[in-house]
């Protein structure tokens, strides 16, 4: 998932420092939030490919690895700010913080078991704490120190999770993936001699260790967390938590907010579903080990976090939107020559796709709250809960699949939510809002 843009830098000074020293402990616990949040959110495209083989299932079943943890996301969204408001960021952070904990030991049951449906809670669980995390950490940071540092403040504490996400990729591709992948007469010659579940359930246990170590290392920042003393704007209520939050009602005048909720929720379905499934696509279409095609997945991240940082540089002579709709216009490209030439040619086209959607989430995100006026903190929270297109676009991808038999056909889907987000980037924005009544 990509991450929310602060304001512009023209609007802002360069001569404030950073962070106040006396802050400088907690400012370090909270960035390392956002290396700890990316390490799951792409361990899931590794273990998609895990569980296809361990549990024998279909790539539609494999997509609801992303159905459980993106609506662990969505669910608990509102409810992390809730808590916020009420009892402070310190205190939200510390349960997001132990929900994600949790969720990693229960991989262990699961595996044990070979449950896949404890699997998808535990990720479910994961991703429930994640929610508290992002909800707080984003604010947080931004006013551990001077408002006129606060978003050289953001961007670098952001810069942390892609480095995360990258690091989940290989921890995956490194530790959970065995290598071992066996081909028809293999599996008959097991069974023939009664040690084909016994292969299943080592490709199953794989899945501990990492996640383990993990859960270790988020209780023990957890402890650091809550031995540290934060300012009192961790402590207390949320700054602005007494301002008003905006009516839902009222959004339904913003016809250009309605579409960023729909384009929003097309680029999340469109990222998350290319992710899941391009280490398959390498596969099917170069047969290259399962271990390669992690490799080519931490690359493709990679180039997501180079497009990141190009961006922020070209917006300054180009405006966001127009970048966004040739971004999103390259990705149609990219993604067309994915289905019309499956192989190494296919490969390197989706691979590049992660380049050029890298701006797509936060510049919906500003471009959609443009003159809400006091309705924008309810704006956000909407604009936000769209990335259960996570959720619903993957396991859609997994079903094209199973009725093409084709990896290749199944990018039409993220095809088809490049296009919205052209059409809101070149249009959908512009939408002017409708009379109050």
């Amino acid at each position: 998932m990509a991450f929310a843009m602060a304001p512009p830098k023209s609007d802002q000074s360069d001569s404030a420092p950073l962070f106040p020293a006396q802050n400088a402990t907690a400012f370090i616990l909270v960035t390392g939030l956002f290396f700890l949040w990316g390490i799951p959110n792409n361990l899931n495209d590794v273990l998609i490919r895990q569980f296809m083989k361990s549990f024998e299932i279909t790539r539609l079943q494999a997509g609801l690895v992303q159905s459980a943890f993106y609506t662990g996301y969505f669910v608990f969204s509102v409810p992390a700010a809730m808590v916020m408001r009420r009892h402070g960021y310190k205190v939200g952070l510390v349960v997001g913080l132990l929900l994600y904990s949790v969720g990693t030991f229960l991989f262990l049951p699961a595996a044990e078991a070979r449950s896949y449906s404890l699997f998808l809670l535990a990720l479910f669980v994961i991703a429930s704490g994640l929610g508290f995390l992002e909800t707080g950490a984003n604010p947080l940071i931004a006013q551990l120190g001077h408002p006129d540092s606060a978003v050289r403040r953001l961007n670098f504490s952001q810069a942390f999770n892609p480095i995360g996400a990258i690091t989940g990729v290989l921890i995956g591709t490194l530790f959970i993936f065995s290598g071992v992948e066996l081909k028809a007469a293999d599996i008959a010659r097991l069974k023939l001699a009664g040690t084909y579940d016994a292969y299943l359930q080592h490709e199953t246990m794989r899945v501990i260790a990492p996640y383990l170590v993990l859960g270790v290392v988020v209780l023990l920042w957890t402890l650091l967390i809550l031995r540290t003393p934060f300012p009192a704007i961790a402590a207390g209520r949320s700054s602005g938590s007494d301002e008003p939050y905006g009516s839902y009602r009222e959004l339904l005048r913003y016809p250009h907010f309605l579409f960023a909720v729909l384009a929003q929720f097309c680029y999340v379905g469109a990222q998350v579903g290319t992710w899941s499934y391009f280490i398959q696509y390498v596969q099917d279409y170069t047969h290259l080990p399962e271990k390669a095609a992690g490799y080519f997945l931490t690359g493709t991240l990679v180039g997501f976090g180079v497009g990141r940082f190009s961006a922020s540089h070209w917006m300054k002579v180009m405006r966001a939107s127009t970048m966004m709709g040739l971004f999103a216009l390259a990705n149609i490209v990219l993604v067309t020559i994915g289905i019309l030439f499956p192989g190494w040619v296919g490969l390197w086209a989706i691979f590049l796709t992660s380049f050029f959607m890298s701006l797509m989430y936060p510049t919906i995100f500003v471009l959609g709250l443009r003159d809400l006026g006091p309705n924008t903190k309810a704006g956000a929270s909407l604009i936000v809960m769209a990335i259960i297109g996570g959720a619903v676009f993957t396991p859609l991808i997994g079903l094209v699949f199973q009725t093409t038999k084709s990896m290749a056909a199944a990018m039409v889907v993220p095809l088809v939510c490049y296009l919205c987000v052209a059409l809101y980037a070149f249009w959908g924005y512009k939408l002017a809002p409708a009379a109050a009544r």
